[in-house]
């Protein structure tokens, strides 16, 4: 059973018949190869020939022994077998060595449209990808969203609101697997062997020289304070509660990158409000499930702002915005969104306490109003919408019913769960899972 991933679909669709070399990459068990199928089911429906398909998943065991560059591309040409198009899957290419090298062959020498997979975000880095430089388009593919997430529930027969739904996926996040299970012990359980998984195969292997305990400790903080702002001495301090040797800044920041590369978390710049410009500096980290922040989180200090603040990170980057934490010199704003000339400003609260944090909150957004107005021609109109439900009774409502529907934050907020407002407006005080949005027209 699987839910149509339209949302991708949608994107990799124009370039199904492009001379391009289609490359999605993501996480492993984020659906990958599902959407491979999905693809592939698509050209079949239209009436391409099945014999005309060379489907390859180098995690399967019979295709074990295809581990270079020369064996594929005596495999893939053993099974051309006229001059008519084909069409080429290679599901986690990475276990390739020199991949490039026959992709960019297989692209200059044959009738064909390839598309290919791999678990690793710097796929196309490195001296080698500048083989591919020009010949490629890529797609990040995450876990399920909130709406895929309800979709493909209520399809296996879980009977939940999307309410009560919420709050599952505030906990344990949109790995497509985990919906197999019920019982949150046994949630716990696959996603400590998916995450496991990642870092055996990844990771820790027999050639990347990392000591796997001191690795470790660094994701494990890593995960539990994503949203957090970043700093290697805290690390350190954590390593001598630890009772741990510490480690270096170098050794720390490599083991990031490392994370990074396997697509456990997304490491965010600064962007500076007042100069309009994105910083290399490097601010928080996010994980690309919270599901990953659950289980390497201690529950004693669960701090659920930063699960929902990982939630909507997750989804503006689904949606293909390129998202930043704002800085200004009063204060700051979780992030700056921006895709094309669409801008939006968000400010994450899970509770609005009581006056004082409203206040707080609020306040920055008026900060953020004058300084667009002052600053931003091309924000016509800036309002904040409040988008707001109260803890287990509604909590779906934060993403109100076009969000199930896949339309996420609604700029006309027209649902009845969205309270429109001035910049100085207040919003409910018995309002919780509240995200506060600015908007440009």
């Amino acid at each position: 059973m699987y839910i149509k991933r339209e949302r991708y679909l949608s994107k990799i669709r124009p370039f199904y018949d492009v001379d391009l070399i289609k490359v999605l990459t993501g996480v492993r068990r984020c659906g990958k190869s599902i959407l491979l199928e999905q693809i592939k089911e698509e050209f079949i429906e239209n009436g391409f020939d099945r014999a005309h398909i060379i489907t390859i998943n180098f995690e399967d065991l019979q295709f074990e022994k295809i581990r270079t560059a020369e064996k594929l591309n005596s495999y893939v040409n053993e099974q051309i077998k006229d001059h008519d198009k084909y069409l080429i899957f290679l599901d986690e290419i990475q276990h390739v060595r020199s991949f490039e090298k026959v992709l960019a062959s297989f692209r200059a020498t044959l009738n064909c449209s390839i598309f290919i997979t791999g678990s690793n975000s710097k796929l196309l880095s490195g001296k080698m990808a500048t083989l591919l430089v020009g010949r490629c388009v890529e797609f990040r593919i995450m876990p399920f969203s909130f709406a895929e997430s309800y979709e493909y529930a209520t399809a296996i027969g879980r009977n939940m609101s999307p309410d009560e739904f919420m709050i599952d996926y505030i906990n344990w996040g949109g790995f497509p697997l985990r919906f197999s299970f019920t019982k949150e012990s046994d949630i716990k359980r696959y996603l400590e062997q998916t995450y496991e998984g990642i870092l055996d195969k990844d990771i820790i292997t027999d050639r990347s020289k990392v000591n796997r305990q001191n690795f470790e400790r660094v994701a494990t903080y890593i995960m539990a304070n994503a949203g957090k702002e970043f700093s290697s001495k805290n690390i350190e301090n954590y390593f001598i509660h630890q009772n741990a040797d510490t480690l270096d800044k170098k050794t720390i920041y490599r083991y990031l990158d490392k994370m990074e590369k396997a697509c456990l978390i997304d490491r965010v710049k600064r962007f500076n409000i007042v100069g309009k410009q994105a910083m290399s500096y490097i601010e928080k980290q996010y994980a690309v499930d919270t599901g990953f922040r659950m289980i390497n989180t201690n529950l004693v200090n669960f701090e659920d702002t930063f699960f929902l603040e990982n939630i909507i990170y997750n989804e503006l980057k689904a949606r293909d915005y390129e998202v930043f934490t704002g800085k200004t010199y009063k204060g700051e704003i979780d992030f700056v969104a921006i895709n094309g000339r669409k801008k939006c400003f968000i400010q994450v609260a899970y509770y609005l306490a009581g006056k004082a944090t409203i206040e707080r909150e609020c306040s920055r957004s008026k900060v953020l109003s004058k300084l667009l107005k002052t600053f931003d021609k091309t924000f016509r109109e800036i309002f904040p919408v409040f988008i707001s439900t109260k803890r287990r009774e509604k909590p779906s409502a934060f993403f109100d019913n076009n969000f199930v529907n896949n339309a996420y934050f609604s700029e006309a907020a027209s649902s009845s769960s969205s309270h429109l407002a001035s910049s100085s407006s207040k919003a409910p005080i018995s309002s919780r899972m509240t995200c506060l949005c600015l908007w440009s027209s």
